[in-house]
């Protein structure tokens, strides 16, 4: 009961039952990702193009998308990197949540948050006053 009550009021817990449905009715799983999450498409979107889309393990979490995957959802490439032998290149790094915030957030010197002091200002910045 517990999960269909979530299914039923939340989008961010997994998948809703309208997207559970439109899955059922016009999904075909694609592959999946070193996260569990699952990439599906079918039927047609308003471009003309297959509807793509992905139903996450955990939070929905928008970068939680590995760049493979990213590619093939957001139909920059027709092939998905469980058709092909993709491997990420060496510069991409691997994912880091959005820490925004959390307590692990960044927070820049002079920031309220992080307990420092605002910089002494220089000097070389003149205030801009009407009419002067």
């Amino acid at each position: 009961m517990k999960n269909f009550l979530l299914q039923f009021f939340t989008w961010w817990n997994g998948q809703t039952l309208g997207t559970r449905f439109h899955t059922w009715r016009h999904g075909a799983e694609v592959g999946r990702d070193e996260s569990g999450n699952i990439y599906y498409q079918g039927g047609i979107d308003s471009e003309g193009r297959t509807r793509r889309w992905v139903i996450y393990a955990d939070q929905a979490e928008a970068s939680m998308i590995p760049p493979g995957w990213h590619g093939w959802i957001h139909h920059r490439v027709d092939v998905a990197p469980s058709q092909e032998d993709y491997a990420a290149r060496e510069w991409q790094k691997p994912h880091l949540p959005n820490l925004t915030g959390s307590a692990a957030a960044y927070r820049p010197k002079g920031s309220l948050l992080s307990g420092g002091h605002r910089p002494q200002v220089t000097g070389d910045y003149d205030a801009w006053t009407p009419g002067g």
